[in-house]
């Protein structure tokens, strides 16, 4: 996965995506290779680690686009002990080609997105891509100063 950012001139689905698939790509490559324990060792007070912001984003995807509700989202940040680094970023990778299969089979952005039920109306697809791309690149940005503090990694 190493997608560059998309250039003018594609479509509106292909920019969004492309922007997605290239913050996925980042944070995903921030988690590679990271050593443990620092990969899920709390690098802020908050308590924020790399595996928990991979396997939360996981959920948020699923959520959104998959229709999955992971129930207590404090939790979704939190890796278990028996979480590595390679099972989760195999389960962030198969999660990000099940949602791109539901983004790709949408004809139109104004329809809406596939989500747990929840009163009142699914935002629409345009609203969930636009979203992701901000949660996600918000997440990969911790990230990047995580894996920073870690061992000095910067860049995509």
């Amino acid at each position: 996965m190493d997608n560059p950012p998309p250039r003018t001139g594609a479509d509106e689905k292909a920019t969004l995506r492309g922007f997605l698939d290239h913050l996925r790509d980042a944070i995903a490559n921030k988690v590679a290779g990271t050593p443990e324990p620092q990969v899920r060792t709390a690098g802020v007070p908050s308590g924020t680690n790399l595996l928990g912001l991979l396997g939360h984003l996981a959920y948020v995807e699923r959520f959104y686009l998959l229709g999955e509700d992971p129930g207590d989202w404090p939790a979704t940040m939190r890796p278990t002990a028996q979480d590595t680094i390679d099972g989760v970023l195999a389960d962030y990778r198969k999660t990000v080609e099940r949602a791109n299969q539901v983004i790709d089979a949408c004809p139109d952005l104004a329809l809406p997105a596939p989500r747990p039920a929840r009163p009142g109306p699914a935002p629409s697809m345009r609203w969930v891509l636009v979203h992701l791309i901000e949660e996600t690149g918000r997440h990969a940005g911790h990230a990047d100063i995580l894996r920073e503090r870690i061992d000095g990694s910067t860049g995509r």
